[in-house]
């Protein structure tokens, strides 16, 4: 199975195409978004090409395969114009790994949930990364509109052999392989 991951779209009419256009170079089985969809949030700016009912369209076309995390910006309205469902988080096993997808606010590297995990997965933070702790892995997507610490416009695509921080343009940031 493949999974592409994006978080922190917050509105970004421009970053939605990106998403569809690295969706169709891709070919994921699944494409993971791990919340923050529509609203900027009152400690962001407004995205480039601000226009959430945009990305609502483009998102709506890729709900077959759509499988998504509500974020801290995410809201009831936001679930209504969408045409697949929000989730608290995602437990998915890939290649006999047990991965946590959640947005990061409640869960992340500091703050661990109750269930068990072999990866955590999550966005908030707007900074990708893949860092191994007490014999775990945590992975932040990054942001695919509003990067900050000077990290780059990023998503993950995660496969049996591996998870791999990309930037927009397809270029390897970083990569963990995954043998089970």
């Amino acid at each position: 199975m493949k999974l592409l991951v994006v978080s922190d779209i917050h509105g970004s009419g421009y970053y939605a195409k990106k998403i569809k256009e690295i969706y169709e170079k891709e070919q994921p089985d699944k494409l993971i978004l791990l919340g923050d969809l529509y609203y900027h949030g009152p400690r962001n700016p407004l995205t480039e090409g601000y226009n959430p009912g945009e990305v609502a369209s483009i998102l709506n076309g890729l709900k077959d395969n759509i499988k998504c995390i509500k974020g801290n910006c995410d809201a009831e309205v936001d679930e209504m114009i969408s045409e697949f469902p929000l989730e608290d988080y995602i437990i998915m096993d890939v290649n006999g790994y047990k991965i946590f997808f959640t947005h990061g606010h409640k869960y992340n590297i500091d703050k661990l949930p109750k269930e068990d995990f072999d990866i955590l997965v999550y966005g908030h933070f707007h900074t990708g990364f893949i860092k191994e702790k007490d014999g775990k892995l945590f992975i932040n997507s990054g942001s695919i509109t509003l990067p900050k610490d000077n990290t780059e416009h990023s998503y993950l695509i995660i496969d049996e052999d591996k998870i791999v921080l990309k930037n927009i343009d397809g270029k390897i940031i970083e990569q963990r392989d995954l043998k089970a």
